[in-house]
């Protein structure tokens, strides 16, 4: 009977502030309907009511945000696959890696959101005003900058590379298919990454 358990699966919607997680992610959840847990979601509701928050105790609501979201995933059923929108990188890849067994979690897909630097820190700029307080303003953009030239996915399972600019939703949609529908999954503690590097797919819609 076992064998017709599936595992526990998540979908990490991965990508530096900017590169545009929400928009791909409403449209993953709108197509699969599966549930979403957000990092600033999560925390921006204590951001609120503890302003004002700034930039230290921001980053510790959302570790707090992190760790609640694998607390979430724990309880789920097996049977549930969900969307995680975050920007991974903020923590040290062994948390996701504990985080992720914590909650049982089986097979790691993950999405991970390519920006140019001129385009994330353009993006970044105007939508400051929209941001609630608590968020970082103007001063992180140079740090934005230099973060979208080194960013990398975790690459704790297959990566699915998307274009920020031009997301082709019908191709990501059928990666994510033809993912699923595999009989061998990838876990974070049954593969390391260096495994896992012929696994990158780039997807774009001018691919």
């Amino acid at each position: 009977m076992t064998q017709n358990i599936p595992p526990k699966r998540v979908v990490l919607v991965n990508g530096i502030p900017a590169s545009g997680k929400s928009t791909l992610t409403h449209a993953l959840s709108q197509y699969f309907g599966w549930p979403v847990l957000t990092l600033d979601r999560l925390k921006e509701p204590f951001m609120q009511a503890f302003a004002p928050v700034d930039r230290s105790r921001n980053r510790q609501l959302g570790c707090a945000a992190y760790q609640a979201i694998w607390n979430i995933v724990e309880q789920a059923s097996a049977s549930q696959v969900w969307l995680i929108d975050a920007w991974f990188g903020f923590q040290p890849r062994t948390l996701l890696e504990q985080g992720l067994q914590q909650a049982g979690v089986e097979e790691v897909l993950e999405l991970w959101l390519k920006i140019a630097p001129e385009v994330a820190v353009a993006r970044y700029q105007a939508r400051l005003s929209q941001r609630l307080p608590g968020h970082p303003g103007a001063e992180y953009l140079p740090e934005l900058r230099q973060l979208a030239q080194q960013a990398r996915p975790m690459a704790l399972g297959p990566v699915c590379e998307v274009d920020a600019c031009a997301q082709d939703h019908a191709a990501i949609i059928h990666w994510l298919q033809q993912q699923l529908t595999r009989t061998r999954y990838t876990s974070a503690h049954h593969q390391k990454s260096e495994e896992l590097q012929d696994v990158i797919t780039p997807v774009s819609a001018n691919r």
